[in-house]
């Protein structure tokens, strides 16, 4: 595939000890000539939070919107300052960072060393440039009583600005959490929907540069850049960082899964390159790259961040378009005589060696509050009855029932303390009750899931959900009109979210107002109206 060029494990080893520059090698980076533009154009961020520190992370790009962002050459060493106050007078920690030219010259500098549970400020230096100064944040120590975050997915750039970014970033949550959909692969050449801006190149993304260039316009976007510059972020992905619906290594369009899968590697590469993740951790080998992790905020909450694409089984009833099976290569509705195969029970959302993580991880959890950050939706939605069977959706936990009725009972034998599933993906607000038998309405609620609308994609059909309701009673609360986001309070007593929602998405001065609060008690599963 022209532009990609897959590293063997012996660069990418190399490129790991190339962070042990000597020092001369320091000394001739940090005295580099006057750049053409700011090398740091594209913000700065800070992510994967320890204890004792966190990931910063930056991306050299003097000349943003050139096929090379201006870049040539070996690595850069650039510096880097960490101070007690937002003003940076107070610096506690100095040093030199890498940006690895075999990475698109970004920086992935993982800080010790610091005090937990509180905020640190830091900039980069190269010559005479500086970048903003940005904010971070250490996990709590075990005792902590509150926390705030905010989450958010689905941000289609063509479609509206992203006003409410700025507004959660003004909010000064202690986080944020990606939930996918960070960027759209595809561009949008028809003339249904209203476009306030289009998206690079004007076709879909293949190759490398073309995902490195759709990356750099929306890291360009002044209020994605402010907020990650004010808020540490933790990321997972869902299907458009690579492709609509995929699911491992098939395709929506059923290209060889071959091609695909060295298509995905330039995806996965790009998301590297562009995410404050941890360097060794995380760090791409062809198309694979670990991004499922956990991290524990003291001892009131534990996030377990999960990888719903990468390991999950083949969608149910996959059609072969050679054989017109009439089963689209996304999702779309099945039911269970006309697709024996979604009911199978070794099928997988999130892949058995994940499985088994996630589930040990919830049971030796010591956390008052049990959070999965999760793409899609998880609770049942009842839909496209044929006669005596409702239909699932394939491309959601519905279309994997054997995999979510195995989490669900897991959280109920294994006793977890308030598990909330935090979702994105369908474009819409749901407050849902989680089951271990979502067939018995009589079952009691074993968890709760709070899905947050997406940033400015469009929603899925009001009139047509709202109908689906009645025969779904553990789903609480529902709307798909607004745009925006969830942000949330978390105390040992309860966890407080509010659904955020922006005046317009055509307006890069919306505003902001809540929609809709729900609570979940400690030790009372689902979420209840405030």
């Amino acid at each position: 595939m022209a532009g990609l060029i897959l590293p063997s494990r012996r660069t990418l080893l190399l490129g790991i000890g190339a962070v042990a520059v000597t020092a001369p090698a320091i000394a001739r980076g940090l005295a580099a000539p006057a750049w053409t533009g700011n090398p740091f154009s594209l913000g700065v961020a800070a992510g994967a939070p320890a204890a004792d520190g966190f990931v910063l992370w930056t991306r050299l790009a003097p000349e943003p919107l050139a096929d090379d962002a201006g870049m040539s050459g070996p690595s850069r060493a650039i510096a880097y300052e960490i101070a007690s106050d937002d003003n940076m007078h107070h610096i506690v920690q100095r040093g030199s960072a890498l940006a690895e030219s075999q990475w698109g010259y970004s920086v992935h500098k993982t800080i010790k060393g610091l005090k937990p549970g509180r905020p640190y400020w830091y900039r980069f230096t190269s010559g005479p440039a500086s970048s903003a100064i940005g904010r971070a944040q250490t996990l709590p120590p075990p005792g902590a009583d509150r926390l705030s975050f905010a989450y958010f997915s689905c941000s289609h750039y063509e479609y509206g600005y992203f006003a409410g970014y700025r507004h959660a970033a003004e909010e000064n949550p202690d986080f944020g959490i990606f939930l996918g959909d960070y960027i759209y692969e595809y561009a949008d050449t028809s003339s249904k929907r209203v476009k306030v801006r289009t998206h690079s190149g004007g076709k879909e993304c293949v190759t490398l540069p073309e995902y490195r260039a759709r990356y750099t316009q929306y890291r360009l976007d002044p209020n994605l850049q402010y907020l990650h510059q004010m808020v540490p972020s933790l990321v997972t992905w869902d299907d458009h960082e690579v492709q609509n619906d995929y699911a491992d290594k098939w395709g929506e369009d059923f290209q060889d899964p071959a091609a695909f899968l060295e298509r995905r590697a330039a995806a996965y590469r790009t998301f590297y390159e562009f995410m404050p993740v941890k360097p060794v951790f995380s760090r791409p080998l062809g198309p694979n790259m670990r991004l499922y992790d956990r991290y524990d905020f003291g001892d009131l909450m534990r996030l377990d961040i999960i990888d719903g694409r990468q390991y999950r089984s083949r969608e149910a009833c996959y059609g072969d378009p050679k054989k017109n099976e009439g089963h689209g290569g996304g999702g779309h509705v099945e039911t269970p005589s006309a697709c024996p195969e979604l009911m199978q029970a070794d099928r997988s959302m999130i892949g058995l060696v994940q499985e088994k993580w996630l589930f040990d991880g919830l049971a030796t959890s010591k956390a008052r509050w049990n959070v999965i950050a999760n793409d899609v939706l998880m609770a049942r939605l009842r839909q496209g009855k044929k006669g005596d069977e409702w239909g699932y959706w394939t491309d959601d936990w519905d279309g994997y029932p054997a995999s979510r009725d195995r989490l669900m009972r897991h959280m109920r034998d294994s006793k977890v303390s308030n598990p909330v599933a935090i979702t994105g993906d369908i474009h819409s607000y749901w407050a849902n009750d989680l089951k271990a038998d979502f067939d018995d309405e009589k079952a009691p609620a074993i968890g709760s899931e709070l899905v947050g609308t997406s940033v400015t994609s469009y929603g899925p059909p009001y009139d047509v959900f709202k109908g689906f309701l009645p025969d779904n009673p553990h789903v609480k609360f529902f709307d798909s009109r607004p745009r925006g986001y969830v942000s949330v309070a978390l105390t040992r007593e309860a966890m407080t979210a509010k659904f955020q929602v922006t005046s317009d998405i055509t307006d890069a001065n919306a505003t902001k107002s809540t929609l809709a609060t729900f609570v979940v008690q400690d030790g009372k599963p689902g979420p209840v109206a405030a």
